[in-house]
């Protein structure tokens, strides 16, 4: 009776703090706005929880659950494009994020906090603290599968604060957990260098202890970290190091990897595949060859989403009770209501009479991603569950679009997918092939990149142009092949239409400034977008120091080991917009 006793007792704190751990903040992280002042977990019943192999799921599912939180996912869309050229400001915009439009940013604005993804940083250091003596103690618990934990939420880690640095550049960074009253977790701000250099080295280390796959056609292959997963971020990681023929070669091992797949499918039913060959890129057709309708790629990767094409994104499910609504408050709920943020005119503008300088009119993307209503432009990609039009019309003009909002909003939220790894390649070919002395011509050696890098563009732009022949492309290779400055916008531009609204384009643009030691292209791009204040904006974007975000107060309050980024210091912030 006793041990019976005892075993209820032990096995309701677990629950306890299983229940804690994956629904609230308040009993590992307190509710404060900084990590550096989390309250440690009581060891005693940290002695009772970390028993079982069954423990290290419950807190590694509760980093994921962490990671889609809506204050997570704001910040990733903020932080990753609000800034860019992509967005103006929408219907009902909060005053936070039209000051942050406005190029006005204070560091008392309440999106610079930076909490959500700290706490996010601290369970996954909790895993891999705990998950070695789980391991030493439960025989069912073997070495690979402890291994493939720790690799999984170090991934899950390693992007927070991969996030964390382009944002904000220097950023505190530990791989300690907080679980100790002795332990003093005010740490200064490391520089970016130190922590890109400390998460690379952190993901080659694990990379081959992920899980490759969890099974045919399991959903986890896409909304858990795999080891394909893990090559996408060292793709992306080694672009921002400058390191490009490391970003090639994992770029190419996913690639290598979709084909496999595609090879397979193809192999087993060749008539019921609506993935197809663009060059030697596998990739979901926009209007599969027996269709006169438009839109199927859309529907896979953006309505039903895990689809082909998907590397890693964040999982809601229909009629449960976590919704994306980071979708809903800033592009639109299902109700067609206009969300937050609103796309520019010129990225819609005229498309279809072939006068936008963004998309020519064959190019789905801007029927699928976009909508006029009263005079404003909807972001319409995620909303929509279901898109639809003729790929061809009788008239000339421009096609009916027939779209289904979700009823709920459970849309995914996209991490990385093929065509983001397809045009990471290209970028990396162009930086490779160097720079171009004034007045000399480009070397063969040179040409090679720049056709590598052509031929991937290429095939995301026939996708979406519905050319599945290259002879028939109006985009051609000579046009571009004798500039590099031509090239690297070729590359740019593509990922703009391609990924747009997918908090992508700030960080491209911050990574551009980065590469040249300076910010003027990204300054020709987003300037259109202002209306008010042009000048004294232009003047503001040009310091190197303002590609991030300031320090939040309460941060600055938390750790006093924090220097404020000095192009916030507070009498130089406010343009009184």
């Amino acid at each position: 009776m006793k041990h019976n006793i005892k075993h209820q007792i032990r096995s309701g704190l677990k629950m306890l703090l299983a229940f804690f751990i994956l629904h609230s903040s308040f009993f590992i992280f307190t509710a404060c706005d900084d990590f550096l002042s989390i309250v440690p977990l009581n060891d005693i019943v940290l002695e009772n929880y970390w028993t079982e192999e069954a423990d290290v799921n419950s807190v590694v599912n509760s980093c994921y659950a962490q990671l889609e939180s809506n204050d997570c996912i704001n910040r990733m869309l903020i932080w990753g494009e609000v800034r860019s050229d992509n967005f103006t400001n929408g219907s009902g915009t909060g005053n936070d994020l039209n000051q942050i439009l406005k190029e006005n940013i204070l560091e008392t604005n309440s999106l610079t906090t930076w909490q959500c993804f700290y706490q996010c940083i601290n369970r996954c250091n909790t895993v891999i603290h705990y998950a070695p003596g789980v391991h030493a103690i439960d025989p069912n618990y073997t070495e690979a599968e402890m291994k493939a934990h720790i690799a999984e939420v170090s991934a899950i880690r390693d992007l927070c604060y991969f996030y964390l640095i382009r944002a904000f550049r220097d950023v505190p960074y530990t791989t300690q957990p907080s679980i100790d009253d002795t332990k003093e977790f005010r740490i200064p701000a490391q520089k970016f260098e130190v922590v890109l250099d400390s998460i690379i080295n952190d993901l080659e280390a694990v990379k081959g202890d992920a899980v490759r796959s969890y099974g045919d056609e399991s959903v986890e292959n896409k909304c858990r970290i795999t080891r394909w997963a893990i090559y996408a971020m060292l793709a992306d990681m080694y672009l921002w190091k400058g390191e490009y023929q490391k970003t090639i070669d994992y770029c190419d091992l996913i690639i290598d990897e979709k084909i496999r797949e595609y090879e397979e499918e193809f192999e087993e039913d060749p008539t019921g595949m609506t993935v197809e060959l663009y060059g030697k890129y596998p990739l979901i057709s926009e209007a599969p060859s027996s269709s006169t309708y438009a839109g199927n790629a859309y529907d896979e990767i953006f309505g039903t989403g895990n689809s082909f094409e998907s590397i890693f994104e964040l999982n809601f499910v229909q009629n449960q009770s976590t919704t994306n609504g980071t979708v809903a408050n800033y592009y639109g709920s299902s109700s067609n209501a206009a969300g937050q943020l609103s796309a520019p005119s010129y990225l819609f503008t005229d498309a279809y009479a072939g006068l936008n300088d963004y998309f020519k009119k064959t190019d789905v993307r801007f029927l699928e991603n976009m909508a006029e209503s009263n005079s404003r432009i909807l972001v319409k990609k995620y909303v929509n569950e279901e898109v639809r039009f003729r790929s061809t019309t009788t008239t000339g003009g421009m096609p009916t679009v027939t779209s289904s909002a979700r009823s709920q909003n459970f849309a995914n939220w996209i991490i990385y997918r093929l065509t983001d790894v397809i045009l990471m390649r290209a970028e990396a070919e162009v930086e490779l092939a160097g720079n171009v002395e004034k007045g000399a011509s480009v070397s063969d050696a040179q040409l090679d990149h720049y056709r590598r890098a052509f031929a991937g563009v290429s095939a995301v732009w026939r996708r979406a142009n519905l050319k599945r022949v290259a002879t028939t492309d109006t985009l051609v290779f000579d046009d571009y092949a004798a500039s590099r400055m031509d090239m690297e916008n070729l590359v740019l531009d593509e990922r703009q239409r391609e990924l747009m609204f997918e908090g992508k384009r700030w960080f491209d643009l911050v990574r551009l400034c980065r590469r040249e030691g300076e910010n003027s292209r990204m300054i020709q791009k987003v300037s259109p977008k202002f209306v008010d204040n042009t000048a004294a904006i232009k003047i503001r974007l040009a310091i190197k120091d303002y590609l991030y975000f300031p320090y939040n107060r309460t941060e600055l309050k938390s750790n006093t080991l924090l220097q404020q980024n000095p192009a916030y210091e507070t009498d130089k912030t406010s343009l009184n917009m």
